[in-house]
């Protein structure tokens, strides 16, 4: 509950009501924008009252009654001399009986509809008239609220904020002015109080110059924020590991491909940043198949060549074996020893192995979460390795890099990887605080995957197809969706939004695996047909995907436990179930798990119908599109940026009001301004984090 010294005296309840807006303070009421407004600034004849349209209405009360027909509820008619208006009630208190006797006068707000003893308003706001009461002069705001917090209550909490708190400008003389945005205090105060004569559309579209300067003022804050976290992890210290070239050159010379430029660029920034006293964070992006992989083998490799250790996590197992079964394939032939380390391990191999890190006989450690665990210790690590890193929290990721042994002196350097393609926006913004990397090419022979769509009625023939294709050699796989056993999440609700599994949803659908691999099974006597799910054992898991790798299995019915890291050449045909259940980022991954091995492919997306207008907007936008940072720029458009960031939103000041597509020129005008601001007057920036973030930021230290 907030403890702002401004807001006492109010009672509990409104506290706890203030709390759950996340309102803690004086200065959260003067961000706490309307929603939209109404007009009560015209009185209109009832009489000339135009249907359809929420407007002001006068009168005095003719009669109030309550009727029992259709159902219960209480009716009032007023009028003016021009007509008269019912107000109708359908929950309603003894007092309103009171309020609304003839002859009183009264003064309403609501929508005007045709009923049929004329025109009429269904639940109208209302006061009683006594005197002279003048309308407003400004619209009404309507605020997001919560329950037991009413509108008034918040209008009055904010028009005392706005006279109390200091709106002074925290930009520096003139940068406003420059980018043609009105002071802070006048934005703020125009948006809860617009006169009449506002451009409604500019307000409800949120393109006036007060909701730009609003947002401005947002983006500023959050680059400052990402700017002064880099900052402070320049002036750590890290190992300064100079590329030696013995070990990475013998990599790359026993190559069976050559490196892509884009591979070969991010290798340079890789290189580079590694041969620095300071820790590098930066993150490795490309799409699926792009070589992601490789390229942070060969900075692992870096690190060995320097006498260091690498840790490699991931966040499932069949994504952390594959890991280990590459860096193992690529780097053993070169002397380095390489520890697999996961949760499904015996014990005594966990040990085993745990020794060997401990001790540095093993250079390079891949595993799970089971990496940052106590009992595991590294004599000299050097770099910390994190796959889909937007699935971890910030406190695992840190836990990784804090597992520095006898040198903890130094930080370790970081190198994050995600097969989900960050938008510029995004990489602008939220990950501001960081280096990116980018590979945005494919290595030379990839075939695009062809996408099909089919309804559900037509199962019968995609399994006749699959069938014609396992018996002529290729290799596929049926997915199920499912519970992400390892984040606990559903499948994308209508809307895109994720939803959190509960425990009978997720038994049903593991039924729904188990008898869609008998029922396939059955289907397909001469085929072998393999089942892998996260609930799984660790060496059930490596059995199937080492027989299906081998071509033993033809068949794979999975869940989504392998939308990554599963590389199978020969696999080209892929079947997804219920895909309109499904985010574009996850269908796009799942996606590229064929066609890895240069033949024609193709992804059958099966759905259910009827679709809902937004899982037929996400089938469309993955039927037209291949390039992943296409399909993510549409994912950011469909469920904002706070999903798509996963873990990462653990200190990220995440944006209320800016929209990142939209006001593209906000951002880039808020980056050179942190900057500009930083090197200009630090007490100024400070000030200015201190009215977006409070006291409840740890990037406020300058």
């Amino acid at each position: 509950m907030t403890s702002d010294p401004s807001l006492s005296g109010l009672p509990k309840a409104v506290l706890a009501a203030l709390t759950k807006l996340g309102i803690d303070s004086q200065f959260d009421l003067v961000l706490h924008l309307p929603l939209r407004y109404d007009d009560e600034t015209v009185l209109h004849p009832i009489a000339a009252a135009p249907t359809g349209a929420p407007v002001t209405v006068e009168g005095t009360v003719v009669d109030t009654d309550v009727k029992y027909r259709p159902r219960r509820q209480l009716v009032s008619r007023i009028g003016d001399g021009t007509g008269v208006m019912g107000l109708r009630f359908l929950h309603f208190y003894g007092s309103q009986l009171r309020q609304l006797a003839p002859g009183t006068r009264v003064r309403a707000f609501g929508e005007v509809r045709s009923g049929l003893l004329g025109p009429e308003m269904i639940h109208p706001r209302y006061r009683v008239v006594r005197g002279e009461m003048p309308l407003p002069r400004a619209l009404t705001p309507v605020y997001p609220t919560t329950a037991g917090l009413g509108q008034e209550t918040l209008r009055r909490l904010v028009g005392r904020a706005l006279a109390a708190a200091d709106t002074a400008d925290t930009l520096p003389p003139g940068l406003a002015g420059r980018l043609g945005l009105p002071a802070f205090g006048e934005a703020v105060g125009l948006l809860h109080h617009p006169p009449p004569s506002t451009a409604r559309a500019a307000l409800d579209e949120r393109s006036h110059p007060a909701w730009r300067r609003v947002k401005f003022d947002e983006l500023l804050a959050q680059q400052l924020s990402m700017r002064l976290a880099r900052e402070r992890r320049r002036a750590g210290t890290a190992p300064a590991l100079v590329p030696r070239g013995t070990l990475t050159r013998a990599r790359v010379a026993a190559l069976p491909f050559r490196l892509t430029r884009a591979q070969r660029r991010a290798w340079r920034e890789l290189e580079r940043d590694l041969a620095r006293p300071h820790p590098m964070q930066r993150l490795l992006q490309g799409d699926v198949g792009s070589g992601k992989t490789v390229v942070a083998a060969l900075a692992a490799l870096q690190c060995v060549e320097n006498g260091w250790q690498v840790a490699v996590m991931a966040p499932t197992e069949v994504l952390a074996e594959q890991h280990h079964h590459n860096f193992a394939r690529w780097l053993a032939p070169l002397g380095v020893g390489v520890a697999w380390l996961a949760g499904g391990l015996p014990r005594a191999e966990k040990r085993a192995a745990a020794a060997r890190v401990a001790e540095g006989a093993a250079k390079v450690a891949v595993g799970t979460h089971a990496l940052i665990q106590d009992e595991v210790e590294f004599d000299r690590l050097a770099l910390a390795i994190v796959d889909e890193q937007q699935r971890f929290g910030v406190h695992q990721r840190l836990a990784l890099r804090m597992k520095g042994g006898a040198r903890a002196g130094a930080t370790p350097h970081q190198l994050m990887m995600s097969a989900t393609p960050i938008p510029r926006t995004m990489a602008m913004s939220y990950y501001a605080d960081l280096d990116v990397s980018v590979i945005d090419e494919l290595p030379p022979g990839r075939v695009p995957v062809a996408t099909r769509l089919f309804s559900a009625a037509r199962r019968d023939e995609v399994v006749r197809r699959v069938r014609d294709a396992c018996v002529a050699g290729s290799q596929a796989y049926w997915v199920c969706p499912l519970i992400e056993e390892d984040t606990g999440e559903k499948p994308a609700a209508p809307g895109g939004r994720p939803r959190r599994a509960r425990g009978r949803s997720a038994a049903q659908q593991m039924k729904n695996v188990l008898e869609t691999h008998a029922a396939i099974s059955a289907t397909f006597p001469e085929l072998k047909v393999g089942l892998l799910h996260g609930r799984m054992k660790s060496d059930e898991k490596a059995a199937v995907m080492q027989a299906y790798a081998a071509g033993a299995i033809r068949l794979l019915v999975a869940t989504t436990v392998i939308e990554v890291g599963v590389d199978v050449p020969n696999a080209t045909l892929m079947v997804i179930e219920n895909a309109e259940r499904l985010g574009l980022s996850q269908l796009h991954q799942l996606r590229g798990r064929v066609g890895r091995g240069g033949e024609a492919a193709a992804c059958v997306l099966l759905y259910a119908e009827p679709l809902s207008a937004a899982a037929r907007e996400r089938l469309k936008i993955i039927y037209e599109n291949r390039d992943g940072f296409e399909i993510a720029r549409h994912d950011l458009r469909l469920r904002g940026p706070g999903e798509l960031l996963g873990a990462r939103q653990s200190g990220v000041p995440m944006l209320r009001f800016a929209d990142l597509e939209a006001d593209l020129d906000l951002l880039d005008a808020a980056r050179g301004a942190a900057g500009e601001l930083l090197r200009a007057d630090r007490a100024a920036a400070r000030r200015h984090l201190e009215r977006w973030l409070g006291g409840r930021h740890e990037l406020l230290k300058v």
